[in-house]
């Protein structure tokens, strides 16, 4: 009796270069992530993004630099729900999920969100923890469903862009938390 042992072997670590395309809007979030990175490498750096800023948050976390605009605990909530739904579209692309994936109004999300009744200490595990999540789930996918595209928020986009946008969606947002709320 014979056994024939398949071998398998480790896909390609994805870097941006293997974009086969950067979809408009999302461009804006993707151009903020270094080329040379990979993907994975590039979520786990990431997934501490906003640690160092903890002290200064804490201090500024009713801050709002213009009335209408967001506290910062706000914001890091609207990063967590940006997140998990990336992630979410990520997953059904993967899955190739023939339908067209809806977008969503970050400013009702925000409103209903209760972000400022909340720590920053817990606003800030429950990043580490979504982003915990959303690791596993790309490493899960090989280049063949990295690749695969879909129909996300009227704009076509590959997994690996989302992926992507997710590392520069949150670099986006630390850098606003620099500029805009911490300079005081």
């Amino acid at each position: 009796m014979s056994c024939n042992i398949i071998k398998k072997t480790k896909p390609k670590r994805m870097k941006k270069s293997d974009l086969k395309f950067i979809p408009n809007f999302y461009d804006r979030y993707i151009k903020l992530v270094n080329n040379d990175i990979d993907l994975i490498d590039g979520l786990k750096h990431n997934e501490t993004i906003f640690k160092d800023l903890t002290k200064k948050l804490i201090q500024h976390q009713e801050y709002r630099y213009e009335p209408s605009k967001w506290t910062p605990k706000e914001l890091l909530q609207h990063v967590i729900d940006t997140e998990r739904i990336l992630a979410y579209r990520a997953l059904c692309i993967a899955r190739l999920e023939p339908k067209a994936l809806l977008g969503f109004d970050e400013n009702i999300y925000v409103e209903n969100s209760n972000a400022n009744n909340r720590s920053i200490e817990d606003l800030l595990k429950e990043f580490s923890l979504a982003r915990q999540s959303t690791i596993p789930l790309f490493e899960s996918f090989n280049n063949e469903t990295l690749h695969r595209a879909g129909i996300s928020f009227e704009t076509k986009i590959s997994v690996l862009a989302l992926g992507f946008t997710i590392i520069g969606h949150a670099k986006h947002h630390f850098n606003i938390l620099n500029e805009r709320y911490l300079i005081a």
